[in-house]
């Protein structure tokens, strides 16, 4: 992943940042085929200390064709995308000042590679399925179990799906919120964005959080 020579967008503990994103947003998978390249939407789990880098988990849809060109021997891309949004010049005092700004965007993501095994087995897939659904549960007033269905329904249906357990050998995080500005177009960019759509209020919160550290 591109990073520009200031390096002030390199993340300086990109694990932490791949399990808060893992937590909220889905992985886009991307594997070599025979016929080039194939990616599926799916959420993951996140294991740090399990290996030197830690571990995803996923599973993808049987009748998904890309787990079937899936070589233990070629590495595989986990792409988590944050929030992102436009930035308009007009937001800079450097507009007023100079004019010299340009539009650009403000985003945050993780890139994780490793190779990836297989989990077919019904022993592997039940205690991942139960984990992913916890996890997303947690915090519901009414929160759905996998044991809320009748006896058996949750074995029938694992069956329709393989398991994927990604042993990340790099992880490359970019947080681009606007660093590289001075405080005065940063806090520009936050007051606009915090006006607008969901994803754009996420990143001014994003943005206020990363003018803090510096």
């Amino acid at each position: 992943m591109y990073q520009p020579a200031h390096g002030r967008f390199v993340v300086s503990e990109p694990a932490v940042l791949l399990a808060e994103l893992c937590a909220h947003v889905p992985a886009t998978l991307v594997t070599l085929a025979s016929d080039g390249l194939r990616a599926s939407i799916l959420p993951m789990l996140f294991e740090p200390d399990d290996g030197e880098l830690g571990t995803l988990r996923g599973h993808l849809a049987r009748a998904n064709p890309q787990w079937r060109d899936i070589s233990a021997d070629v590495e595989a891309l986990a792409i988590f995308n944050g929030p992102d949004a436009y930035v308009s010049p007009s937001w800079y005092e450097e507009k007023r000042l100079t004019g010299k700004v340009v539009p650009t965007w403000n985003y945050t993501t993780i890139l994780a590679r490793g190779l990836l095994t297989l989990h077919p087995e019904p022993e592997w897939l039940l205690p991942h399925v139960r984990r992913l659904v916890d996890r997303h549960e947690a915090g519901r007033a009414v929160p759905w179990s996998v044991d809320d269905p009748p006896d058996g329904y949750v074995e029938t249906m694992v069956r329709a799906i393989v398991g994927l357990e990604l042993r990340v050998t790099r992880i490359e995080a970019k947080r681009k919120l606007g660093q590289n500005g001075s405080a005065a177009d940063v806090q520009g960019v936050i007051v606009a964005l915090a006006k607008g759509t969901p994803d754009e209020r996420a990143v001014a919160a994003d943005m206020r959080t990363e003018s803090t550290r510096s």
